[in-house]
This record gives C-alpha cells, structure tokens and sequence, in this order.
C-alpha cells in the first residue's frame, strides 16, 4: 500500500530557484514518502527531462515519483505512476496504458465524486483543496476540514482501506486536523519548495503528521 504521509509536489514554479531533483532530494531526506512532479506551463521535453532526473535522484531511497496528468511522460521516464485530475485522462485510460503495477491517484474534490470514481482501479486519492493556497489557480472555495471528512466517509463507505491524502494550503500548523479527519497524509507544495530550508521543513510536516496518526489510532 502506497505511503502518503508526505506527499511531496515539487513545481518548477514553486522551486525557490532549486532544480527539482534537488529538492526532491532534499524533501525526501526530511521524511518525504512520495514525490509528485507538477509542471503546468512546461514544454514536454523539459518535463520528462525533469521527471528523469527526479527519478534518478529517487533511486535507492524506495520512495515513488509520481507525474501531475501527464500520462505520457510517466511513461517516456519511467517514472512509478501518475496523479490525474477530474478533466485529464480518465482513470480507465491512464490504468490501461500505464499497467496493472503502476501508481494511479486521482484528485476528489467533492462526496459526488467520489462516489463515482472508479476506486477499484486506484492506489489512493488526494482530496482538496481544503485550505486556500496561492500555488495554484482554483476557482472553488475551500472545503474545510468538515468537507475533507464528509468526502473520506463517502470514500471508506466504499472502499475502506484506500488510502487518502488532502492537499492545498497545508503546513505543519494546521496539518494535525485534516489528519484527524481521516486523511493518511498531506500532499504539500509551498510549505517545503518555499523554505529556506526544504529538508527541515519536511522533517517537522512529517513529525506533525506521524504524532497525528498515532493520536488518531490510539482513540
């Protein structure tokens, strides 16, 4: 089962100046468990160059690189598997062309969708945006942390055990509540690329969340 507690989503517009497999690399070092490259504007040279160099800084640590959308440049990398949203590739697609072995997660954004979202067929969910976040457009309103409840009670109505991180405008002073709502994890932009010092950043958001999963088992 995949390990969303650090859901680590490196942007070459949210970098601080740093090349991506930098910081990837210092992300991880933190306690980082999953990368996610996410390049809106780029070309798609320059984005499969950077997920194969991600993908290299990634060896040996056993932690997967997963691509925002684009399908196919998971696959011209090699990368472990990919993140689509509700208007990319549907999950069927993506599932065929990229296997049976390869991650695939897929944004929720509300209790309608995931109620209609081929569960069966992913490896986790991120559902968002639950704060407000400036690191990227979306013309929705928060949901909160009452709204990321409802949709993980929707979710583990239907399956259970899948694993769920929330995204959007999470730091490690407001991630213990999303984790007590039900999320597994936290998939985080600014609160690391942004710091002037990724690797501490991710080691005190994933202290955060490890004592938020212990608190929440322990009740």
């Amino acid at each position: 089962m995949i390990d969303l507690r650090l859901n680590a989503i490196v942007d070459p517009e949210r970098a601080n100046g740093r090349p991506l497999a930098e910081l990837a690399r210092m992300v991880v070092a933190g306690g980082a468990t999953l990368i996610q490259l996410r390049d809106k504007y780029g070309a798609t040279r320059r984005m499969i160059d950077a997920a194969r160099a991600i993908h290299e800084a990634l060896a040996g640590t056993g932690v997967p690189l997963v691509v925002n959308d684009r399908v196919d440049v998971a696959l011209a990398a090699q990368a472990d598997g990919v993140h689509v949203g509700q208007d990319d590739m549907r999950v069927e697609d993506a599932r065929r062309l990229l296997g049976r072995e390869a991650i695939i997660g897929l944004s929720i954004k509300s209790v309608a969708q995931a109620n209609a979202a081929p569960l069966e067929l992913l490896d986790y969910v991120g559902v968002g945006g639950v704060y407000a976040t400036t690191s990227k457009d979306n013309p929705d309103p928060p949901i909160g942390v009452e709204g990321l409840r409802e949709i993980v009670g929707a979710l583990h109505a239907r399956r259970r055990a899948l694993p769920i991180c929330a995204i959007a405008g999470i730091d490690a002073a407001n991630a213990a509540p999303v984790i007590a709502a039900g999320a597994d994890g936290v998939a985080v932009i600014s609160a690391l690329s942004m710091s002037s010092d990724p690797q501490a950043a991710a080691r005190q958001l994933r202290h955060v969340v490890d004592a938020a999963l212990a608190t929440r088992v322990a009740r």
